[in-house]
């Protein structure tokens, strides 16, 4: 998605500039041709100043450059947006968060898989239900305590990406939700035009404690607000925490984890 993602994001600046070059390369042979012209009227009444019989070729428009140009001017026509393009802006912006997350997650991972032995001692535990059994944890938990023993940094570690993947989770959501509204979209695009900049030149953030999602304008202190609640468009995107919970314990991370997997199956590959 995002090589896609960023082709679009130069899309805006390239149908311009295509346009301001093709343009220029045809006003170039103009110019050169208007000045030979003018140089003949000067010299062939004088009788005087002779070219070598093939500098007005120098002057010519090729096709190529006339196709370019048509082209150019074709695409401006249809694609161009002089106030930017609101939707791939938030694309361009759910993007950077997936990979924040994505970063987190690679880190809560290797923290996890460091952590993980605690479950087999939970597990150990639990399942002892007899003296000798619980003798046999007591031996156990001596034999490993080093590697069973877990540090403040992991547990601040693992704190903190989890934190870090909520937080990146919900910006994604939120900006690839409004992307997907075209009545949003609309809204905010109106938004950019009112304050007669770009949505390129916006601030546009994910607000958790306002329940929407805003874009500032350079040009103006005003705020566009597209709430994520239910009060507009539809979009009432919060969920339940038993849902999400629901929504994880499903999921092809939670069952590929330690957890899902149970701790032999995962460690061990000792899977039934």
């Amino acid at each position: 998605m995002l090589p896609l993602l960023a082709l679009c994001s130069v899309a805006q600046s390239s149908e311009l500039d295509n346009l301001i070059n093709t343009s220029t390369d045809i006003v170039n042979q103009i110019d050169k041709g208007i000045k030979l012209v003018g140089a003949a009227t000067e010299y062939s009444y004088a009788g005087s100043g002779l070219s070598d019989g093939t500098l007005s070729s120098t002057a010519h428009i090729s096709t190529e450059q006339l196709d370019a140009y048509n082209n150019a001017l074709s695409s401006f026509a249809v694609n161009y947006m002089p106030y930017g393009d609101v939707q791939t802006v938030l694309e361009l912006k759910a993007d950077t968060e997936l990979d924040l997350m994505n970063d987190a997650i690679g880190t809560f991972t290797e923290v996890v898989v460091d952590m993980i032995a605690v479950q087999e001692v939970a597990t150990k535990t639990v399942e002892a239900e007899s003296p000798q059994e619980e003798a046999e944890v007591q031996e156990f938990v001596a034999q490993n305590q080093e590697a069973l023993t877990i540090s403040q940094e992991e547990v601040d570690t693992y704190n903190q990406s989890i934190d870090d993947i909520e937080t990146h989770a919900n910006n994604a959501s939120a900006f690839l939700a409004v992307a997907n509204n075209e009545q949003a979209v609309a809204f905010l695009e109106q938004g950019v035009e009112n304050a007669n900049t770009t949505a390129e030149q916006t601030t546009i953030f994910y607000d958790a404690n306002a329940q929407w999602l805003a874009m500032g304008y350079n040009t103006t202190r005003n705020l566009t607000a597209v709430y994520l609640n239910g009060q507009n468009f539809g979009l009432d995107l919060y969920y339940s925490e038993a849902d999400v919970l629901t929504a994880g314990s499903e999921s092809e991370f939670y069952l590929s984890s330690p957890l899902g997997q149970g701790y032999d199956c995962f460690i061990n590959g000792e899977c039934e």
